[in-house]
């Protein structure tokens, strides 16, 4: 067992490192390198306690809500997964290094031996037809161990036997959670990575043993990301081990923190790209912009998770059901796990009515694993785009702000013919209506109206690269050193309010690859020649496109893009299909008239497009531009 664990710590870490080694000089794989192992081929949709309860969590509770997705029908539409967040732990024994369940709040859990074991709730669940989940920390302590101090189940014991975290303990926690407990999915947080310094007043104060941090919350340049993806990685490894069906869910949870957004695809089945919701606009704008540009990134087994819903409180309960419908309806079109956090043994019609809502989990979990893309941007609105595998679109208007607005729908924002007939329906009236060319739509504060739309394509047999985003994977996307994106909306912290100095960027994620602008959101255009469709990416990088759809052809016009600050080195693009070499231009530099790329794909399964330059790792990135990247039949 140890030999094979250490045979997947090393491929998951190949497949994690090797892109991110490359800069230089990007080289084709011919293999997908994206994760699929695990059981999330679409969002986990379930429930999960922490905000409802936080740690004031106990088993009767947990049922409760279990017994509720099934009565109230939740479960038959996807929510099957049952997740005991923060709180259940007792203590990890010094004898043998086992976890202790708390038995006074989850009294199942009792053993004549005192061993403990979460078998009996993990056979009740699956009894149900539902699934198990359970929290951790890939640290030494957990989150509530440093922020829930006032809290009754916290770990007790000495200090060693308060380290519950997987620190130094990952593989015999992993065969327990998953081999002896029958769990199904793990959380895995952060805070013992970031929180427990040796000399800080948190650990001082409570006797806790201190880590050096590896995770700085408020310095991208000091946190050790090599060694936070290693953790990870090991846990996937172990994941995988113990899970020889590979029927498990793995949920890191490091908050955009250790530019996770560039290899939480390779290791885990969804990824935290932002600091916890709370139930408040400002909050989920926040956590909502954290991956709203960030769709090349995820797809079918690996996502992007803005973090459990906050439908049912504050400023998204039962009084504010134009807000809770609008950060339902942001999750489906963003493809982000589904996880109602709320006391379902209480929750009234009208919040039920918006978790229920069938078209909206259908857009969510459509198999293609497109997540939305942005056809319109500002920070007053946006229109949102997602492809659906039988190529319909979803179409979201977003009013971010407090006072109504109109928004032009336009047939090419949805890359449908704009001289044809466009059918709607309404996802939350079911009203139907059609347009040709464009539509004006009032929306009202805070309002998403959501569609489904069909018509004529613009490419009537083929698909552009940035309608599919779930067939993408970008194995390596040119940025050398992670930069926070000024692009997320800043809110007032919830906890430190504004004695914090400033709520400053802190998520990397500036200059990654996307679909349909440049990765610093400039439009697509080379020496003068616009591209309303495209991918925009910085040179020396790699993005891999599965052919799935039997087409025959790759399509591009390629050249430096007109809003590259680097314009000294020139570009070299190249097709491969299935690792071998298809087309290559010769070098492009700044200024130069853009060139078109034809590649028979034929028969191949995974595209390979690769842009290289000399730039130093030193130097101003080179901003390229795959214009109307295309396949075709």
């Amino acid at each position: 067992m140890r030999l094979k664990t250490q045979l997947l710590i090393a491929s998951v870490m190949v497949a994690l490192i090797s892109p991110l080694s490359a800069f230089a000089q990007p080289v084709a794989k011919g293999v997908w390198l994206g994760n699929e192992a695990g059981a999330a081929k679409t969002p986990p949709m379930g429930w999960n306690s922490w905000n409802a309860f936080r740690t004031e969590v106990d088993e009767d509770k947990v049922m409760g809500a279990a017994q509720a997705l099934v009565d109230d029908g939740l479960a038959k539409l996807g929510y099957t997964y049952v997740n005991l967040d923060d709180g259940w732990w007792r203590k990890r024994r010094l004898t043998d290094g086992r976890m202790i369940v708390r038995t006074s709040i989850f009294p199942s859990a009792d053993t004549p031996d005192g061993n403990t074991s979460f078998r009996p709730f993990t056979d009740r669940l699956h009894a149900m037809g539902l699934k198990a989940g359970l929290y951790t920390d890939v640290g030494r302590n957990a989150c509530s161990q440093a922020f829930d101090l006032h809290s009754p189940n916290l770990p007790e014991g000495t200090a060693e036997e308060r380290q519950v975290g997987l620190d130094g303990h990952v593989e015999q926690d992993i065969n327990l959670y998953f081999g002896e407990w029958g769990f199904d999915y793990l959380k895995v947080d952060a805070c013992g990575l970031a929180d427990f310094a040796p000399d800080s007043k948190l650990v001082k104060d409570n006797g806790y043993i201190g880590l050096k941090p590896e995770i700085y919350r408020d310095a991208i340049n000091r946190t050790d990301d090599a060694s936070v993806q290693k953790r990870y990685a090991r846990v996937a490894a172990a994941l995988k081990a113990a899970n020889p069906d590979q029927d498990y869910v793995f949920s890191l949870c490091d908050w955009g923190m250790a530019d996770v957004r560039s290899w939480g695809k390779d290791v885990g089945s969804s990824w935290r790209t932002s600091s916890d919701i709370t139930p408040n606009w400002s909050s989920m704008l926040h956590n909502y912009d954290s991956v709203a540009k960030r769709a090349l990134y995820a797809g079918p087994g690996h996502w992007n998770d803005p973090d459990i819903l906050f439908i049912g409180e504050g400023e998204f309960d039962a009084g504010h059901l134009t807000e809770a419908r609008s950060h339902f309806s942001l999750w489906a079109m963003m493809s982000a796990p589904l996880l109602i956090s709320y006391d379902l043994r209480k929750a009234p019609t009208v919040l039920l009515d918006i978790w229920r809502n069938a078209d909206l989990i259908a857009v969510d979990q459509d198999p293609a694993g497109n997540q939305a893309t942005i056809a319109y941007d500002s920070d007053d609105a946006q229109i949102l785009v997602k492809t659906m595998a039988d190529h319909r679109k979803a179409v979201a208007l977003f009013n971010r702000t407090a006072s109504p607005v109109t928004v032009t729908l336009l047939a090419s924002h949805l890359k449908l013919r704009d001289d044809a007939p466009v059918e709607l329906v309404d996802l939350w009236s079911k009203a139907k209506s059609e347009f040709t060319g464009q539509l004006a739509v009032k929306l009202a504060p805070h309002e998403t109206q959501v569609f489904s739309a069909s018509g004529s394509r613009e490419l009537a047999d083929g698909v552009y690269l940035s309608e599919i985003p779930g067939a993408i994977n970008v194995a390596d996307d040119g940025v050398k050193t992670p930069v926070p994106d000024p692009t997320i909306h800043r809110m007032i912290d919830p906890w430190a309010g504004t004695t914090s100095g400033s709520a400053r960027p802190q998520y990397a994620g500036w200059g990654g690859a996307q679909a349909d602008t440049t990765p610093y959101g400039q439009a697509l255009q080379v020496a003068g020649q616009h591209y309303e469709s495209g991918i925009g990416v910085l040179g020396n990088s790699l993005l891999q496109v599965k052919n799935t759809g039997g087409y025959s052809s790759f399509r591009a016009t390629v050249g430096v893009d007109d809003s590259t600050q680097n314009r000294a080195h020139p570009v070299t693009f190249s097709v491969y299909a299935d690792g071998k070499l298809v087309t290559k231009t010769p070098p492009m530099k700044f200024g130069d008239h853009p060139r078109d790329i034809v590649a028979d794909i034929a028969g191949h399964k995974i595209i390979e497009l690769v842009s290289a330059s000399e730039a130093a790792a030193n130097e101003l990135p080179v901003v390229v531009t795959w214009g109307s990247a295309r396949l075709e039949k």
